[in-house]
């Protein structure tokens, strides 16, 4: 039978992506573990590899081809000894197509389940976005596509109460948002053994609302601040769009306060400088590291994440989520957004590694090469525009993590030592924390702890 190839979900909340490349053409051999193609998403380029053996008979979505929805048939390849030519879109031989039941959309999102067909995208090192079906009473199920569900879950609807449309009453992406926008009518109708009192006449539906920017005004109202022809237009691209919104919903939902330390940096500076020089060097000549402030304050946070447990945690609504090992993202920017590879165990790995891991994860960040489970996740991030000459700034919260510590500039300042002023290297650092999960007293507990680290680097080294 033929094998359909779908559009994968490369993270759980991707719903469309561009098919960026084609690396095979029709009427190639295909082999497990061959690439396919390859799809962009707001986040990174990942391959679609081949998990079964054929000919590649239908590209159905050309390349270059943007905001393919999670799910839609994108090929399809003919299994050893089918005609490639007699294969259809619908993903069957055209000989045995149906014809009274043939469905308008028989793949993809609304795929009937047990139909026959084969279907699959597999993405190299992406997680399984594959869930099964949910269950209805005694055992009855209820068939829903991947991305109806996801959404059913993400917006609290119970499946068993959408009406599906799909082929066979499948629940798909459409009826999911319908039932959300109805709101608690919009369910599957009951058994009745009476005939039901007459409905009354449908309202006339209002007028499509015109998109509308955060701030409440459309598109249209904000264009008319400003005298045409002074501005250019620029689309969001599928980055900036989840900037925007998951950032958005962390300032709406995650109720942010902020603690600020001034760290002294003196001892810390000298220590990087003894450690660098005492670097050895590679087959190329290089030296096997270069330590930077951002790896020591990236270590420190992860320590001082250890230092105090109750704040090695995330909040997941009815509960929190305590975690055994320091996982701290680091903010990674890059055009058009940023992104933020997590240093999972920074707690136990030595400053070489985190300066190495470091320097790999932006390299492959700046060419959108991460792969998913690379930036997703972590308890904190680190933010750090000290580059920039920021002297101090405060950072959101990037979901599901419970904090992110805005590192400024070093600069020389005047300290008291010992009732005497004196001359110190002084770096500002201010941590957001989510008030669901840290109180005052624990923000103020960890960021305690990363400025012990920071200026007693020492205890980095043990």
């Amino acid at each position: 039978m033929p094998i359909n190839v779908l559009m994968p979900a490369l993270s759980p909340t991707m719903e469309k992506g561009n098919l960026a490349k084609w690396l095979k053409k029709e009427g190639d051999a295909v082999k497990s573990g061959d690439v396919l193609a390859e799809i962009e998403t707001d986040k990174a380029t990942m391959e679609v590899e081949a998990i079964d053996e054929g000919i590649l008979a239908r590209i159905l979505v050309p390349e270059g081809t943007a905001d393919v929805p999670v799910n839609d048939l994108i090929a399809i390849i003919a299994s050893e000894g089918e005609d490639p030519s007699s294969v259809q879109a619908g993903g069957a031989p055209k000989a045995e197509a149906p014809k009274a039941e043939a469905s308008k959309d028989p793949v993809g999102e609304n795929a009937t389940p047990g139909g026959g067909q084969m279907s699959y995208a597999r993405v190299n090192e992406a997680p399984d976005g594959a869930q099964p079906a949910a269950t209805q009473g005694e055992g009855a199920r209820v068939f829903a596509s991947p991305l109806a569900r996801r959404i059913a879950k993400q917006e609290g609807i119970d499946l068993a109460a959408v009406t599906g449309s799909g082929p066979r009453g499948r629940v798909i992406e459409r009826d999911v948002r319908a039932a959300k926008a109805a709101g608690p009518a919009q369910t599957k109708a009951p058994a009745l053994t009476e005939a039901p009192a007459p409905a009354e006449p449908p309202k006339a539906a209002p007028a499509p609302a015109k998109a509308a920017s955060p701030a409440g005004l459309s598109v249209d109202q904000v264009r008319g601040f400003y005298a045409k022809g002074t501005y250019e237009e620029v689309p969001l691209d599928g980055m900036r769009k989840t900037i925007a919104k998951r950032l958005t919903e962390a300032t709406q939902v995650a109720p942010h306060f902020y603690l600020t330390v001034d760290c002294e940096l003196d001892a810390l500076m000298a220590l990087r400088e003894q450690l660098n020089r005492s670097a050895g060097q590679g087959k190329d000549g290089k030296p096997l590291f270069k330590l930077s402030v951002n790896d020591f304050v990236i270590k420190a946070m992860g320590l001082a994440l250890m230092r105090v447990p109750a704040a090695n945690a995330v909040w997941a609504e009815d509960r929190i989520l305590r975690f055994d090992n320091a996982e701290v993202g680091v903010a990674v920017a890059i055009d058009g957004g940023l992104f933020t590879p997590v240093i999972r165990k920074a707690d136990q790995k030595t400053l070489s590694t985190i300066s190495n891991e470091m320097k790999d994860f932006a390299g492959r960040a700046r060419a959108k090469k991460l792969k998913p489970e690379e930036y997703q996740g972590g308890v904190t991030s680190v933010s750090n525009l000290g580059m920039f000459g920021i002297k101090h700034f405060t950072a959101v919260i990037n979901p599901p993590q419970s904090s992110i510590l805005a590192v400024g500039a070093g600069e020389k300042r005047i300290v008291v030592k010992d009732g005497q002023p004196a001359v110190a290297q002084v770096m500002t650092a201010t941590l957001s924390c989510d008030h669901r999960v840290l109180d005052g007293a624990l923000g103020a507990e960890l960021i305690s702890a990363f400025k012990s680290l920071i200026e007693s680097p020492m205890g980095m080294l043990v």
